[in-house]
C-alpha cells in the first residue's frame, strides 16, 4: 500500500445518481469531484469539476448505476479532464452505505461476506441500500483488484442504549425483524462534533454536544464523551424532525386514520409521509426553504406556520436532549438549512438562554459559511455553525481500514 499520494475515491449512489470526490489523502484535499444524474431517465448528465476548476457538463445514455461508474472512471483518466494518469494510481474507494442495521458498529473492508450481510439489510432500507450495493458490485467488477471500503450512516449511533433505541412495540417483533431506532446522519454527526471540539481546544470525549443536522433531511444526535447516546431518526429516515418532503414525527392513528378515509394502500402511505409531507405538504409551496421563507417574508401564513412548526420541532428535541444528557456544552448547526439559515438558527436557540443557549445576533447574522462559534463569548453553551464533510470521513475511515488491514496483526 502507497504511504504517499493515496487516492481515494468516495462514492455516494442514490437512486439515480452517483456522487464522487476523488482525494489525495497525503494533503487530504480533493483532486476532482462531480455527480452523475438522471440514472436510467431522459436527460442524463455527468457534471465534473477539477481542483484547478476546470468543469464540464457531458450529457449521453446513462442506462444504470454500472454505466454511471463507468464515465466516472473514464472521465478520472481522461487526457483532458481527468487527475488519474491511470487506474493503477487509485489505492481504495469508498462508499457512502446508509443502513448497516445491527450487523455493522463501524466501517469495514467490503468482502464477498460483507456483501452479504448489506443485502440482507436492504429491507431495512429498500430505497438506499439497493444503489449502494450498485456502486459496490460496478467498482468490483470494474477495479476488482481495489479495496473497497463501507462507511455506514447508522454505525455511529451504534453506541446508543436500549432504552434509547428500543420502541415498546411486542419484544418479539425487534428479535425477528430488528425494529428499533438506528439513527442517520452519523457520519456528519460524528465529524461535526469532533470538529467542533478541535476548534474550542477541547476533549472531545469530556463533552455533551448536541448536533442539529438540518437539510432538506434533518436529525438531531446527542453525544455525550464522544458517543452517540439519542438521535432523531429511527428505524428509517422518516422520524423525528419536520423535512423538506418527510412527515417527521407522527402520531401512527394519523396515518391509520387517513389510510382508512382515503382507502389507499400500505405503499401510498410511504408515498405520503416520505414525498409529500414535510414543509411542502405544510406549505403547499415547496419543500426548499429558501423560498418558503420567500414566502413568509411576504406574508404567506401557510409558509409563517411551516416555518413556526420547523423550529419549534428542533428547539424541542435540543431540550429533550439536553434534559437526557444532564447539561450542554456545545451545539452544532450543520447542513444546508443549518449553515446557512441564520433566521432558523435564531428563532431555534430564542428563550433557550435558562439551559445557556444563547446567540450572538451579530456574529450569526455576519457569517457567510465557514466555521465559526455565534454565541457570545461569555455564553455557557458554545453554538457554533460548522459545515459538514461527509466525503472527508468516508475517506479518512477508508484509509484508517486499509492500514490496519495492511498491519501485521491483521495477517
Amino acid at each position: 500500500m502507497r504511504k504517499k499520494h493515496m487516492k481515494i475515491i468516495v462514492l455516494n449512489c442514490g437512486s439515480s445518481s452517483i456522487k464522487y470526490q476523488l482525494f489525495d489523502m497525503e494533503k487530504q484535499k480533493v483532486l476532482a469531484k462531480g455527480v452523475v444524474e438522471k440514472i436510467g431517465l431522459h436527460g442524463s448528465f455527468i457534471r465534473h469539476e477539477r481542483i484547478d476548476d476546470d468543469q464540464v457538463t457531458l450529457q449521453g445514455e446513462i442506462l444504470d448505476h454500472q454505466h454511471g461508474i463507468q464515465y466516472v472512471l473514464g472521465i478520472l483518466i481522461s487526457k483532458k479532464r481527468g487527475s488519474l494518469s491511470g487506474f493503477e494510481e487509485i489505492d481504495a474507494v469508498g462508499h457512502r452505505v446508509v443502513h448497516g442495521g445491527e450487523k455493522f458498529n463501524s466501517s469495514v473492508l467490503i468482502t464477498d461476506e460483507v456483501i452479504a450481510k448489506l443485502e440482507e439489510c436492504i429491507d431495512l432500507a429498500p430505497l438506499h441500500n439497493p444503489p449502494n450495493l450498485k456502486g459496490i458490485y460496478a467498482m468490483k467488477e470494474y477495479l476488482p483488484d481495489v479495496p473497497q471500503v463501507g462507511v455506514f450512516d447508522t454505525a455511529f449511533h451504534q453506541t446508543m442504549l436500549p432504552h434509547a433505541f428500543m420502541y415498546a412495540i411486542p419484544f418479539p417483533l425487534y428479535i425477528k425483524y430488528g425494529i428499533r431506532r438506528y439513527g442517520f446522519h452519523g457520519t456528519s454527526h460524528r465529524y461535526v462534533s469532533q470538529r467542533a471540539c478541535e476548534i474550542l481546544g477541547v476533549n472531545y470525549i469530556e463533552q455533551k454536544i448536541i448536533t442539529c443536522h438540518l437539510g432538506n433531511g434533518a436529525s438531531v444526535a446527542a453525544i455525550r464523551n464522544g458517543k452517540s447516546v439519542d438521535t432523531s431518526m429511527g428505524l428509517t429516515p422518516v422520524e423525528g424532525l419536520i423535512m423538506g418532503t418527510r412527515s417527521g414525527d407522527l402520531d401512527l392513528g394519523v396515518l391509520t386514520y387517513i389510510m382508512r378515509k382515503e382507502e389507499i394502500g400500505i405503499s401510498t402511505a410511504n408515498t405520503l409521509i416520505n414525498k409529500h409531507s414535510g414543509m411542502l405538504g405544510i406549505t403547499g409551496i415547496s419543500s426548499d426553504m429558501r423560498e418558503i421563507s420567500e414566502a413568509s417574508a411576504e406574508g404567506n401564513k401557510r409558509a409563517e406556520l411551516g416555518l413556526d412548526m420547523y423550529h419549534y420541532r428542533v428547539k424541542k428535541y435540543i431540550g429533550a436532549y439536553t434534559a437526557g444528557m444532564g447539561g450542554l456544552d456545545i451545539l452544532v448547526f450543520t447542513g444546508g438549512i443549518g449553515e446557512n439559515a441564520s433566521g432558523s438558527r435564531m428563532e431555534i436557540c430564542k428563550d433557550l438562554d435558562f439551559l445557556g443557549i444563547e446567540v450572538d445576533e451579530k456574529k450569526n447574522k455576519s457569517l457567510k459559511g465557514g466555521e465559526e462559534v455565534i454565541s457570545p463569548d461569555k455564553a455557557r453553551v458554545k453554538v457554533m455553525v460548522v459545515p459538514t464533510n461527509e466525503e472527508l470521513v468516508i475517506a479518512r475511515d477508508t484509509v484508517d481500514i486499509l492500514k490496519a488491514s495492511n498491519s501485521p496483526e491483521t495477517k
